[in-house]
């Protein structure tokens, strides 16, 4: 008995969590089994405008199970619809993230420039994503570049701001110091002004990663192409609706999992003093 309390005193961290977080899974799981029970049983008749959860997956089998086939053209798979979309994304988010940190900081830095462009951020960032697709289309004139410029101007406001904010956060203590050490304005930068900044960017990040993947899939449902957002569009074109809601749970899943990949960097970067 001694040497089975003693094994069991000792368990893996990871066993650990997972007893944790079990209860938590249990709840989660029984809430999607109520969910897609009464999702059945509303949608059962042959009659009901939606399909039922068992009809989804009937019709959209050969698209579950066979993701990566590729005919050519928009003729292709699940997964590369979300690729593609996700390589926009990875493009659009890359450039709103050194854009809007860097302009950020240099706002943040001047109560007087921050006080003066701040009401001209505030107003671009309530405009819709959609709203600036049309000016890109007529200032690139191409697709591409124009659903990358609509993740861009989306995702950049919520880095801008949070990172304006977390420069002017910075304690007067920790600027009093760099004054008593001398330190240049390098210095001053990677050693107080970024570290103390840092858990504002990643919630500036964090906001924009979620808004750049929203953007996408409603850019792409104009511009066409390969996409996640073009494949919803032409099933409803095809009245293929049990594919449109496939695509949502897909959509809905790749959301959820950037912002978990967001939060994980976050974890690993932002110091234990400052979360």
């Amino acid at each position: 008995m001694a040497v089975s309390i003693s094994r069991r005193s000792h368990s893996p961290k990871w066993v650990k969590d997972l007893q944790k977080k079990l209860p938590k899974l249990a709840t989660s799981v029984i809430a999607l089994l109520i969910f897609l029970l009464i999702w059945q049983i509303l949608c059962f008749s042959p009659d009901a405008p939606l399909p039922s959860p068992t009809k989804v997956v009937s019709e959209t089998w050969e698209l579950i199970i066979n993701p990566f086939f590729n005919n050519g053209g928009t003729d292709v798979g699940l997964f590369w619809q979300i690729f593609a979309s996700l390589q926009r994304v990875a493009v659009g988010f890359t450039l709103a993230a050194i854009v809007g940190i860097a302009v950020g900081i240099l706002i943040g830095s001047s109560a007087l420039v921050y006080d003066a462009i701040d009401p001209i951020f505030q107003i671009l960032r309530t405009v819709p994503p959609l709203a600036w697709l049309p000016i890109s289309l007529a200032a690139f004139r191409n697709n591409e570049p124009s659903a990358i410029f609509v993740i861009f101007i989306t995702a950049i406001w919520p880095i801008i701001i949070n990172t304006a904010v977390g420069v002017q956060q910075v304690p007067q203590d920790y600027k009093n110091v760099s004054r008593v050490l001398k330190l240049s304005k390098v210095e001053y930068f990677f050693n107080i002004l970024f570290p103390a900044t840092v858990p504002y960017v990643f919630t500036g990040l964090r906001i924009g990663i979620g808004l750049s993947w929203l953007a996408i899939v409603a850019a792409e449902m104009l511009i066409g192409g390969v996409g996640i957002g073009f494949f919803i569009w032409d099933a409803w074109n095809s009245s293929m609706i049990s594919e449109i809601i496939l695509a949502l749970i897909y959509v809905g899943i790749v959301g959820f999992l950037l912002d978990r990949l967001m939060a994980y960097i976050a974890k690993l970067v932002v110091p234990e003093e400052n979360k």
